[in-house]
């Protein structure tokens, strides 16, 4: 996909103040030490769009960013061990489960997980809503660059028998060596235009 134009639109925590759903919307969601900041904007192609830090947990909102004025890409607030007040990471739930229960224009989420590590039981939890919500998803194994590419294979296999999925329905990312870039942007093409798809 190129990348002709990529805009912060607002930040939200509840429905009334999310943008009108007038474009398609694709999700992006992980731990919040997974990487995320730095994979968005390497699809996207912009260094600073999505702010980057090395203090886990940094994204407390729902950050919405217009792409090429013809779809909206929502960054969700990180989930996990994140050094946040107890009463922010306790709303991380409820909003996230409502924008995914209540948002008609998201179309899937792109689900974050880290090559180094076995899913927790937060990532579970949120493809249980994922499936119990019927929300298309895109898994993305990121900072593939981590792990020797004789390693990658048995790193992914241990994610996919943890999340109960084929290994072949996982993507590796790495933000470093761009790998993986165009495979994502394929299948976020594929969710925002199925009618298209072989």
């Amino acid at each position: 996909m190129h990348i002709k134009s990529a805009e912060f639109l607002k930040s939200a925590v509840h429905p009334e103040h999310y943008p009108e759903e007038s474009l398609p919307e694709i999700a992006f969601a992980g731990r919040s030490n997974v990487g995320k900041s730095s994979m968005i904007n390497c699809l996207l192609g912009r260094r600073g769009l999505v702010r980057t830090s090395s203090t886990p947990g940094r994204t407390q909102l729902l950050n919405f960013f217009t792409v090429n004025d013809a779809f909206q890409l929502v960054d969700l607030p990180g989930y996990g061990f994140a050094k946040v007040p107890l009463a922010v990471k306790r709303s991380w739930g409820p909003m996230i489960r409502t924008y995914l229960e209540k948002r008609r224009s998201l179309r899937c989420v792109v689900l974050i997980l880290d090559i180094r590590r076995v899913p927790s039981e937060e990532d579970l939890q949120f493809l249980d809503w994922l499936e119990e919500y019927e929300i298309p998803t895109i898994p993305v194994v990121t900072k593939a660059d981590k792990v020797t590419r004789g390693r990658r294979r048995d790193h992914l296999k241990k994610i996919a028998e943890a999340c109960a999925l084929p290994v072949e329905a996982f993507t590796l990312f790495s933000a470093t060596s761009r790998e993986g870039r165009e495979e994502i942007w394929g299948r976020v093409a594929e969710a925002l235009n199925p009618e298209e798809k072989p």
